[in-house]
């Protein structure tokens, strides 16, 4: 069973679309997402510097984008009958319901803006930001957290784990981590998945009253807590919530060995979700596609699994 997975924010790098826009036909459809999105993508994609690309409002549409134009080619003649599965980390899960065919590439283009413009606007209203836990007790960290009032964040798998809060709270934090852990500050401008984002999640709410949610099409999991979602609906409503609530993706991959997963496809920007893949799921062959030129690689692992 191959299980395609859709990154998160902080897998964007400059430059990155610049080899799919060789191809006309993903340049006219980056277009028309930059009208949807009302995000300048093209420039974000092409031209824009680490700086700019970082900006939650210009990130976030930009992954998406990426991930569908990457999804597009993946399924085309016929694939997507060989694709087991879908599944998305944070934002990621706006792509992963545009492929499982629960939102439309518009919709999530349009809901996808207004999340990043929204994130944007609750971060600048405290001070806040997020760090990587690497290694530890998982236990100890969530009891320390607790003592100085941050978060996790996203439960990554393999003895890592995100955190976010108040900036003074993470830097006493990283001057004193938890036994036999590392503690790496995250270049991002807010604590996402915490309760410091629940002023966008209320704009979120108001905002998915106008999309149109159907069933999926492939079998979806979810980051709340790595069930698989049959309902449309439900799964728009856990894409609000999730905004403000961690991110469990160690238990979609978890769901995913449950599954039978026998191969992992990561679509653009990839290579963050493979790695932890590599960790979690070992033996389990994976495809990070980063390029258009790595779409044959991928192809090949559908076809041999087909």
């Amino acid at each position: 069973m191959i299980v395609v997975v859709c990154p998160g924010q902080g897998s964007q790098t400059p430059g990155f679309l610049e080899p799919w826009l060789q191809n006309p036909a993903y340049a006219e459809q980056l277009r028309t997402m930059s009208e949807q999105s009302s995000t300048d993508l093209v420039a974000a994609g092409t031209l824009a510097d680490a700086d700019t690309i970082r900006d939650t409002a210009i990130a976030q549409p930009l992954i998406v984008a990426a991930g569908l134009l990457a999804l597009t080619a993946l399924v085309a003649n016929g694939r997507r009958a060989a694709i087991g599965g879908i599944a998305g980390h944070s934002v990621g899960e706006i792509t992963a319901a545009a492929g499982a065919g629960v939102l439309s590439a518009a919709d999530a283009l349009t809901f996808v803006g207004e999340r990043g413009r929204a994130m944007k606007s609750a971060a600048a209203l405290t001070p806040t930001g997020m760090s990587a836990v690497l290694g530890g007790d998982e236990a100890e960290l969530l009891a320390r957290l607790a003592t100085l009032g941050l978060e996790p964040a996203n439960f990554n798998g393999g003895g890592q784990v995100v955190v976010a809060g108040d900036l003074e709270a993470l830097a006493a934090l990283a001057a004193d981590p938890p036994a036999k852990s590392r503690v790496v500050p995250l270049q991002v401008a807010g604590a996402f998945h915490t309760r410091h984002m629940r002023p966008a999640v209320a704009h979120l709410a108001d905002v998915a009253t106008s999309l149109d949610p159907q069933s999926p099409t492939l079998p979806l999991w979810t980051n709340h807590d790595g069930s698989m979602v049959t309902d449309g609906s439900r799964f728009v409503d856990l894409l609000v919530g999730q905004v403000s609530s961690p991110v469990r993706w160690d238990l979609c991959m978890q769901s995913f060995a449950d599954a039978g997963v026998t191969g992992i496809i990561e679509v653009a920007p990839a290579g963050a979700l493979v790695g932890l893949a590599k960790r979690a799921l070992r033996g389990i062959p994976s495809v990070a596609i980063k390029t258009p030129d790595d779409l044959p690689t991928a192809y090949a692992l559908i076809d041999h699994q087909a």
